[in-house]
């Protein structure tokens, strides 16, 4: 299997295995902030982040594991980490 550079695993893995539910910590789309830049879905290592028809992120939490790079990477501070209610 050829990586990409920097990869140290293939991106959408999560999506063999709903790995969502073992997470802390889930991403809080705040759609009122969001540019629709995409930059969040472009980060995301598990490519779970599609849009609504409206153009805005939208998570899929069964694939999400909550490491927090699309809020790290959100240029307008859309995203918030909140903890995981189960």
């Amino acid at each position: 299997m050829a990586l990409g550079l920097g990869c140290s695993a293939r991106p959408g893995k999560a999506q063999e295995n709903r790995t969502g539910s073992w997470r802390t910590f889930r991403p809080e789309f705040m759609h009122d902030r969001c540019t629709k830049c995409g930059m969040c879905s472009q980060v995301c290592p598990e490519g779970c982040i599609g849009e609504n028809d409206e153009g805005f992120p939208v998570p899929d939490y069964d694939y999400c594991k909550g490491c927090g790079l699309c809020v790290e990477e959100c240029p307008s501070q859309a995203i918030e980490m909140k903890k995981e209610e189960k």
